[in-house]
């Protein structure tokens, strides 16, 4: 679900271009989540061209296709890892939980896109480099909604952990209109309020 990966080394660079280096190396990460999501087989020319840089300056700064999408995760997960503080600190706890889980369900969409990759990188998913910090993010969020007395005690983050995972295990638009097939588990695509999952303390609005 979440693995340990090793982040390519960056390219050498002088001060004078180290400023188009970042800059490059960010569009191509956006492209490059914006096309994983959409398709699990986005091609690195295609990723080049979105990102409006050369074959050639995708490849300096990723050398495989592995690479890039290793270094896409790591940055995908911190964000979400980052934003429950964040939405803890700044927002009612039932509220910062269901913006939370809206993010999941936007990284869901990247994490399947790349999902297979990932996991053989990782040694089928046996090394495990982010998933205490996962698992801190939502125990802030629960905390705080225990502290209100909007979320029942005792809830172990794991176990919130394993219920968004189905999240992560629905193809990209499935279910959507104009789609050929609806997927058996498309209805969970939208995000969970965590009245669903059980976690509140009273019945929650209508999911």
């Amino acid at each position: 679900m979440l693995w340990r990966l090793r982040r390519p080394r960056e390219p050498n660079a002088t001060p004078s271009h180290s400023y188009g280096r970042v800059t490059n190396r960010a569009r191509i990460l956006a492209a490059a989540g914006e096309a994983f999501a959409a398709s699990s087989s986005a091609s690195m020319t295609a990723i080049a061209k979105q990102a409006g840089v050369g074959v050639g300056t995708l490849y300096r700064h990723f050398p495989t296709r592995e690479a890039l999408i290793v270094e896409l995760y790591h940055q995908e997960i911190q964000k979400v890892i980052d934003l429950a503080h964040t939405l803890a600190a700044s927002l009612p706890p039932l509220e910062a939980l269901r913006h939370w889980f809206d993010e999941v369900a936007r990284y869901g969409q990247l994490k399947y896109g790349v999902a297979e990759v990932i996991h053989a990188a990782a040694n089928g998913g046996l090394d495990d480099e982010n998933y205490e910090s996962f698992l801190g993010a939502i125990a802030v969020l629960l905390a705080a909604g225990v502290a209100e007395g909007t979320l029942k005690p005792g809830t172990d983050p794991e176990d919130v952990l394993l219920q968004l995972s189905v999240l992560w295990r629905i193809p990209p638009g499935a279910g959507e209109p104009g789609t050929r097939r609806t997927h058996p588990r498309s209805r969970h695509r939208r995000p969970a309020h965590p009245s669903f999952l059980g976690m509140t303390t009273q019945a929650g609005p209508a999911i």
